[in-house]
């Protein structure tokens, strides 16, 4: 695809953050199954769901533009879940990964947020308000997302992770998981 107009660009846009997403439902369940505590798992559940609403809107804005979404892969997001599955691959305290894997989805979050805006404010300079708005709202659900890890970060798994799991309850997550690495192949 040429990219000579600012609509190109913002059709390119559209069709990385759909491969983007797409990646994104793939990956949650992976994410889901090896956080270890539940606020966590559950946390990367609900995006999931939301991630599948996220790609039904792309569909959406793909009709009404007329622009057939498929074709191509969002290198981006494919490294930035390869990040995410060697630290899954890590042998690391239960708390340590769960702190891992937070950030590991606020470096998504983050990359979406700045595709989405900056797709959202080409849709506006293009003259497309409905486009736009249903790009706000995804933006708007990234950012909520974003500001729900943080708060689980600093509600406590980060303090755990830096006392290295103690008390956190690593006696039960042994027996039941083995090392990281067994856990993984699960």
């Amino acid at each position: 695809m040429q990219l000579k107009t600012l609509e190109d660009l913002l059709k390119d846009q559209l069709k990385d953050l759909y491969s983007a997403e797409n990646q994104l439902v793939k990956a949650l369940p992976k994410m889901a199954k090896n956080a270890t505590r539940e606020e966590l798992r559950q946390g990367f559940q609900e995006h999931l769901e939301q991630t599948r609403g996220q790609v039904e809107r792309l569909q959406r804005i793909g009709e009404m533009l007329e622009v057939p979404l498929r074709g191509k892969k969002c290198a981006a997001m494919e490294g930035l879940i390869e990040e995410g599955k060697e630290l899954i691959e890590e042998d690391a305290d239960p708390s340590v990964l769960d702190a891992g894997l937070i950030a590991a989805a606020q470096k998504v979050e983050h990359y979406e947020i700045a595709s989405y805006g900056s797709a959202r404010t080409w849709a506006e300079e293009l003259g497309l308000g409905e486009v736009a708005s249903l790009l706000q709202q995804t933006l708007e659900e990234e950012k909520q997302t974003d500001a729900k890890l943080t708060e689980l970060a600093q509600g406590g798994v980060n303090q755990e992770a830096e006392l290295g799991g103690a008390g956190n309850g690593n006696a039960a997550r042994s027996s039941n998981g083995g090392s990281r690495k067994s856990r993984a192949a699960r």
